[in-house]
């Protein structure tokens, strides 16, 4: 079998799609058995239909903004619907694999299989990471301005558990940015300085067994970084509108569901997409697939104070709409793009590789 068709089927391998749908519903379950809120699930009743069908249109404007996105940075390359197939497989892999891990490795199979070559795969790659988290770093210390402190969540939290929150917090928010500017030197600055200083730190005793992955990912940089030269104004410009598009429409569509069970002032909407710029920078460093059970979890103590009784519905629809779906889709996209870019469709067996 094909390397890269290996990879794919034991990356999307039956157990790591079960894995986070069962951690995802045995946190929610223990949301609403801990305190007896079963009954409290007649609530979705309560909720404005207009903000739940805004909170679904919000949902696919930002898909449809990652296809334009992954169309532009490809040049056009990619059509619509080659778009469609990469950004749903993408989201897929997110969806199965740590938020820290994310579907980096999978995306680069996916758009050098669509016809990308390699080197090219892995520059739109790492361009999306560096643009992504370049979004955070810049939006995280507006969103602590501009809210004064209260984008830190106290509700239902100790006084510890809050220092806690807000250790993890800088320490991801650290972690992001040393990353994403080793990311920045390596591929526009010195790509080859970036492979020396890795090749010399593997040369190190303990390290060795690692100096073959250094090499090869030195080489990985370059190529990527020799793709990215020349790039327009324009080419730039469209990469960072649509990146910030994204992510406020990825952010927005919790104020839609929050809205649809209680009235939010316009100062309070500012406040939830701050903390939830900051509930996703935690989550960054969560170590299950996709978040699944800690999202669950953390959920009410950053946003309880805006929902009350309706908390833990909202965290339910919230993740029906932005996580399960993916899932669903990414299972019935799958097999259709493994036939398109491997000639036939796979067998069961082969779907059922474990990884």
């Amino acid at each position: 079998m094909d390397q890269n068709k290996r990879t794919i089927l034991k990356s999307f391998s039956p157990i790591k799609i079960l894995v986070p749908v069962i951690l995802g519903i045995i946190a929610t379950a223990w949301l609403f058995i801990k305190d007896d809120k079963v009954g409290e699930l007649k609530g979705i009743a309560d909720a404005n239909v207009w903000w739940l069908v805004a909170a679904l249109a919000v949902l696919v404007v930002r898909d449809a903004g990652y296809m334009y996105r992954i169309r532009s940075l490809t040049d056009k390359f990619l059509s619509w619907r080659s778009s469609l197939d990469v950004i749903m497989l993408w989201e897929f892999a997110s969806a199965i694999t740590p938020s820290v891990v994310g579907g980096t490795t999978i995306a680069t199979i996916i758009l050098n299989k669509e016809g990308i070559p390699l080197g090219k795969s892995l520059a739109y790659v790492m361009l999306t990471a560096v643009l992504d988290n370049m979004f955070f770093i810049i939006a995280a210390p507006i969103a602590l301005l501009l809210t004064q402190g209260q984008v830190f969540p106290t509700f239902n939290l100790a006084p510890s558990d809050v220092a806690k929150l807000q250790s993890a917090f800088y320490i991801s928010y650290a972690l992001i940015t040393v990353y994403t500017f080793i990311m920045i030197y390596a591929l526009f600055v010195r790509p080859r300085a970036f492979k020396w200083l890795l090749l010399k730190a593997t040369s190190i005793g303990f390290l060795r067994k690692w100096r073959v992955n250094a090499f090869q990912h030195g080489n990985e940089i370059i190529w990527a970084s020799e793709q990215l030269k020349g790039k327009d104004f324009n080419y730039w410009a469209r990469a960072i509108i649509s990146t910030i598009f994204v992510w406020s429409a990825r952010y927005f569509l919790l104020n839609c569901l929050i809205a649809a069970f209680t009235d939010v002032s316009l100062g309070e909407h500012a406040l939830i997409i701050s903390r939830n710029l900051i509930f996703w920078i935690v989550m960054l460093i969560a170590i299950t697939p996709g978040g699944a059970g800690i999202v669950e979890m953390a959920f009410p103590s950053f946003f309880g104070l805006f929902l009350g009784r309706f908390s833990s519905i909202v965290v339910v629809l919230y993740r029906l709409i932005t996580y399960y779906p993916y899932l669903i889709l990414g299972s019935i996209f799958l097999p259709r793009w493994v036939a398109k870019v491997f000639g036939h469709h796979p067998k069961e067996s082969e779907i059922g590789v474990r990884g």
